[in-house]
């Protein structure tokens, strides 16, 4: 139980972070659980189900506004994003899985981060929710690529994102609601292959949910108070680190 818990924490506090939470919560799984590769891989994807829910209710008035048709382009944009999420990393699923590929996109990610920073280490006004198509799909294939192992999702979709005008609390905004429908697809396909999953990772799921919204939280409310900036140092030193560990990792 104890295993499982802490299995649940480390899915709530990594998936904001522009780290590979699924290989996170894959090595705690051996490490504490002592499951097989295959299983690990199973349960850590399907816990992103708990930090979903987080998303969900934390942007609870994003929601409700583009179910009311409220907010028709941010509606517009996710679904360009996620469409093109889903014809690119299906077939990447299928085709890419190599480690190495991963981590050198991941060191790309961290050091553009670095350089948007430096364009960005100025600027002190945004031309917030500009929900352009072609922004949509540069973001929706940078999301696409998170299927290649060790790419982190959040670290891509945030570095596509910084390239148009938005504000770094807007960025992560837009990056947590654009996996709400590829994860909601992803756990339902593991649930329908593995049902186990639920009943064995139900204590899981709740702390990651738990810990993921005050984790949401307090990250969102952070990104108000620093520079856009040193947010995106941070965010692109992080990436280069995960890829330096998946690669040791890998290479161990």
């Amino acid at each position: 139980m104890l295993g499982y818990i802490i299995l649940g924490i480390l899915q709530g506090v990594f998936e904001w972070l522009p780290l590979s939470s699924e290989a996170i919560v894959t090595l705690a799984n051996e490490f504490f659980l002592k499951k097989e590769i295959s299983n690990s891989i199973d349960l850590s994807l399907f816990l992103h189900f708990g930090t979903l829910l987080a998303v969900l209710i934390y942007f609870k008035k994003d929601w409700r506004e583009i179910l009311e048709l409220k907010n028709i382009k941010l509606l517009y944009f996710l679904t360009i994003a996620t469409i093109t999420s889903l014809i690119l990393g299906f077939p990447l699923y299928k085709l890419v899985k190599n480690v190495a590929v991963g981590n050198f996109l991941l060191l790309i990610t961290g050091f553009g981060l670095f350089f948007t920073g430096f364009l960005r280490k100025k600027e002190k006004k945004f031309k917030n929710r500009d929900y352009n198509f072609k922004l949509a799909l540069i973001a929706g294939f940078f999301q696409g690529l998170a299927v290649i192992p060790g790419v982190s999702r959040s670290g891509v979709t945030i570095f596509a994102l910084s390239l148009g005008g938005f504000s770094f609390p807007e960025i992560l905004k837009i990056s947590y609601m654009m996996s709400l429908p590829v994860v909601f697809l992803s756990s339902f396909y593991l649930l329908l292959k593995n049902p186990i999953l639920i009943f064995e990772g139900w204590i899981s799921l709740i702390f990651s949910f738990l810990v993921g919204i005050f984790t949401l939280d307090f990250l969102i409310k952070l990104t108000k108070k620093v520079n856009f900036s040193k947010i995106a140092f941070f965010f692109g030193f992080l990436c280069i680190l995960s890829a330096l560990i998946n690669f040791f990792v890998k290479f161990y």
